[in-house]
């Protein structure tokens, strides 16, 4: 989930200093020096990295994404209330939470490569735990892996994708990439899980398992020369004291992740830029994880046809992030985001008050078309707002606001619904949508920053 960065980069800036947010008198010269810039032509390795990207993003989709149709299947199966099934965001927040913070320590240690590797492997791991079907706990332990493996990767995905030319399209291009796995995780998950007399729904986790670790594969070529560590300062490579510099180089690095993070949350448009996304999140994962149950509980629907509908609100934030890029970027981000929000909030009206499945189906789509662009463009605005030596730390922190306000959000409605029934659903996504718009108006714009000078083509 989750699950996303700026339109143009300074130039000269290294890439694997924008992804680990560490100087070089802090921790020497990285290991490979960049191979383009925001004005420049894209290598061909710069291609197959992009590709890397793009795919971990859809890795991650297949997983956010066929959450929803499987819930019902979920709840059936180990006999358990909305309320107890909701712990898996619960899960999913707390691992976005720890990586945020475990984020900028290992970074003053490990490369671009070696972050992205990792978030791969967590995945991998949480995968082949879920694909046996588990008991309902380790279950939910392993919505704590995965998030953990999809914060790395989307972090240091996003941060590379923020330094190449024309960016604000790649970033569109991967967040699709996200959104397309989001549409092919329903379909998957709802076949397998409506196949056979009895429902094996768990083993749908095997087809996620093949992915990542073909994204491992993947990252581990595309950022071969970037697996390693950080470079070590001149003291250490010299042989200097090596045991006095070995402690001091630890704890330099440690201080310096502090300073990070204390710089960090000190930064007002990082909490305003926090806000906006807990809010976006939270509506959008609150929508797509109970629609299925809603519509199956209040609208009378097939348990075995409704799992495709999140399908529909994943293609249209599929074509939202491919379509609406281009004129987002023109017209200005933010009259369009917010204009796409209202219109967002008038499909979700729609989708309450008529109480019609296909009506209810179509809306559904409509609001993944106008939300799509949401993610990328709100990532885009933030990191022109944040200055260069903080953004790889603020950029996790808002992806953890976002994910607190995707697990808080789908745990309250499940809790709710526990007693008043799943057509708290409705009142609660338009008070978030509008909430949503809200917060928008409350980001500052870059021009009023002084570092947005730096970030502007």
């Amino acid at each position: 989930m989750a699950i996303t960065t700026t339109e143009t980069a300074v130039e000269n800036v290294e890439l694997t200093d924008l992804a680990q947010g560490s100087s070089h008198e802090e921790t020497g010269p990285r290991e490979t020096q960049p191979e383009e810039g925001p004005n420049e032509s894209l290598s061909k390795l710069a291609y197959l990295r992009l590709i890397s990207a793009s795919f971990s993003f859809f890795v991650a989709g297949t997983n956010d994404g066929s959450i929803g149709a499987l819930i019902p299947y979920i709840i059936r199966d180990h006999n358990i209330s909305t309320a107890i099934v909701s712990s898996v965001y619960g899960a999913n927040f707390f691992g976005w939470l720890f990586a945020a913070f475990a984020n900028t320590h290992l970074c003053q240690y490990l490369n671009l490569g070696a972050m992205l590797a990792l978030g791969a492997l967590f995945q991998i791991i949480a995968h082949a735990l879920r694909s046996w079907d588990p008991p309902f706990g380790l279950f939910v332990v392993t919505f704590w892996l995965v998030s953990i493996g999809q914060a790395f990767q989307d972090t240091h995905a996003n941060s590379y994708a923020a330094g190449v030319k024309s960016s604000h399209r790649w970033l569109a291009f991967i967040h699709a990439m996200y959104a397309a796995g989001c549409l092919v995780g329903p379909f998957v998950s709802t076949a397998v899980a409506s196949s056979g007399q009895v429902s094996r729904w768990y083993l749908y986790y095997t087809f996620p398992l093949g992915l990542g670790v073909i994204n491992l594969v993947l990252t581990c070529i595309a950022f071969r020369d970037t697996l390693g560590f950080v470079r070590k300062t001149a003291a250490r490579d010299n042989h200097e004291d090596p045991d006095g510099d070995q402690n001091a180089e630890a704890t330099s690095r440690n201080k310096n992740a502090t300073q990070l993070i204390k710089k960090t949350l000190s930064t007002p448009s990082v909490w305003l830029l926090s806000l906006f996304f807990f809010f976006y999140l939270g509506s959008t994962l609150t929508a797509s994880g109970w629609v299925v149950e809603y519509l199956v509980k209040a609208r009378g629907g097939d348990v075995s046809k409704m799992g495709f509908v999140p399908a529909g609100f994943s293609g249209g934030a599929l074509l939202g992030r491919l379509l609406l890029a281009e004129p987002t970027h023109r017209y200005g981000e933010r009259r369009m985001i917010f204009g796409y929000i209202i219109a967002a909030l008038v499909f979700q009206l729609i989708f309450w008050l008529v109480p019609n499945i296909i009506a209810a189906s179509i809306a559904v789509s409509f609001i993944g078309l106008f939300t799509g662009p949401l993610f990328a463009t709100g990532i885009n605005l933030g990191s022109k707002l944040f200055s260069e030596d903080i953004r790889s730390t603020a950029l996790p922190l808002v992806f953890v606001f976002a994910q607190m306000g995707g697990s808080t959000f789908p745990i309250i409605t499940g809790v709710v619904s526990a007693n008043a029934g799943v057509k708290v659903l409705q009142p609660i996504l338009v008070a978030l949508l509008a909430t949503t718009a809200v917060t928008w108006l409350l980001v500052p714009s870059p021009k009023a920053t002084p570092n947005a000078a730096l970030h502007q083509e």
